[in-house]
């Protein structure tokens, strides 16, 4: 896949677009007309403006920018959302403030990036077991702490 499709759902929207020309992901913006509030501990749900045509075999996934995260505790709400190929609608950012300082988001602000990735479109085939590993059904911690 070398082409995203960007449809700008507002006139004002913009288009996602790299920092840098080998940055991984692409800014999503907010699609606002005026400041939205994100209070401390709260959540609050950021239109981009625009839709995309993702072609099958891929999806998006948007995931937050770290200067967000680090400086202001300003992440994704679902850690990572995902945009499957077949949905046309308007990219929305569901973000959560986890700071102990009330945030303004700004219209046109970069709000998440969005990074475009192959995935595996498996069969779901139900199983009475399954192979046998080493680390069988051990879990959380299981391989130590290295």
């Amino acid at each position: 896949m070398n082409e995203l499709k960007v449809k700008k759902l507002q006139p004002h929207a913009k288009l996602p677009q790299r920092a840098t020309p080998t940055s991984a992901g692409a800014d999503l913006c907010a699609c606002l007309t005026e400041p939205l509030l994100l209070p401390a501990k709260g959540r609050v749900t950021v239109p981009t403006g625009v839709a995309v045509e993702i072609a099958p075999g891929w999806a998006g996934f948007v995931f937050g920018r770290s200067g967000h995260g680090i400086r202001h505790g300003i992440v994704p709400a679902n850690a990572v959302g995902v945009i499957d190929a077949d949905y046309r609608g308007e990219i929305m950012v569901g973000l959560v403030n986890q700071g102990d300082q009330d945030y303004t988001i700004q219209p046109g602000e970069r709000i998440a990036q969005l990074v475009l990735l192959p995935v595996a479109l498996a069969e779901i085939v139900e199983v009475e077991s399954l192979s046998d590993t080493a680390r069988g059904t051990n879990g959380f911690g299981s391989t130590g702490k290295q």
